[in-house]
């Protein structure tokens, strides 16, 4: 049963991440280092007058906050796959994408629930601080260390895939996608670049190791579930052995 809802998963998080990453880059930034040219209204501080660009700048959270839980069912079937010997790091996976799920969860769910309603009555006393718009907010804090934390999940996992080629695949592009992130938060922090910089930079790098590894996960657990229909084949725990 957990290698048809680990498949499912992994085609969801390949669908999901590919609108949120289209969705995402497709919203003009509109404050902070990248609002250029190219943009045709730049907020200036305190960042609240923006009840123009409701809900065209909020659409892209949509599918950000549908990869929450898709993601958290992914790390849980992959707990589920994992040889026994290997269970320690999935389940420190599993713990790291619970924690990705409320952080980013309650992130994105105050911008649609609490902030456009505020916006929309003119109520902007102290959106500053929780508004997207503004580079050094909360909103940004969040993504920033959500998104590590997503990075920190799939790094726990990569231990699970030890096999063929493509599971090696897998465990390669979980350790690289870790590696980046922190590579950009050291140079982000040695440069001091703003906090937005390093944000884009994470979620890039997790929305590209999400879309390949959904694909590569999809053909191990199709495989898996291929072999389970054949007739009986090891369990996690006898791997392990």
């Amino acid at each position: 049963m957990h290698y048809r809802t680990g498949f499912w998963a992994a085609i969801l998080t390949v669908i999901v991440t590919a609108t949120f990453a289209v969705a995402g880059i497709s919203t003009p930034a509109r404050s902070g280092p990248f609002c250029g040219p190219t943009t045709w209204a730049c907020i200036p501080v305190p960042y609240t007058d923006v009840a123009q660009f409701i809900p065209g700048d909020y659409l892209w959270l949509i599918p950000g906050l549908l990869l929450v839980p898709v993601f958290v069912v992914l790390a849980a079937a992959i707990h589920a796959y994992a040889p026994e010997s290997r269970r320690i790091f999935s389940s420190i996976g599993l713990a790291f994408a619970t924690a990705f799920a409320v952080v980013i969860g309650a992130d994105y769910f105050v911008q649609l629930t609490v902030v456009i309603p505020s916006l929309q009555a003119g109520e902007t006393d102290g959106l500053s601080l929780l508004t997207q718009y503004n580079p050094h907010g909360l909103f940004i804090a969040g993504e920033a260390l959500g998104y590590l934390a997503m990075s920190l999940a799939l790094l726990f996992a990569a231990p699970v895939f030890a096999g063929g080629r493509v599971e090696r695949a897998i465990r390669w592009l979980f350790v690289g996608g870790f590696v980046l992130a922190v590579a950009a938060l050291v140079w982000f922090w040695i440069v001091g670049g703003d906090l937005i910089a390093f944000e884009v930079s994470v979620l890039s790098i997790n929305w590209i190791v999400l879309i390949a590894a959904g694909v590569l996960l999809s053909l191990v657990f199709r495989r898996a579930l291929g072999g389970a229909a054949a007739g009986p084949i090891r369990q996690p725990e006898v791997r392990a052995k």
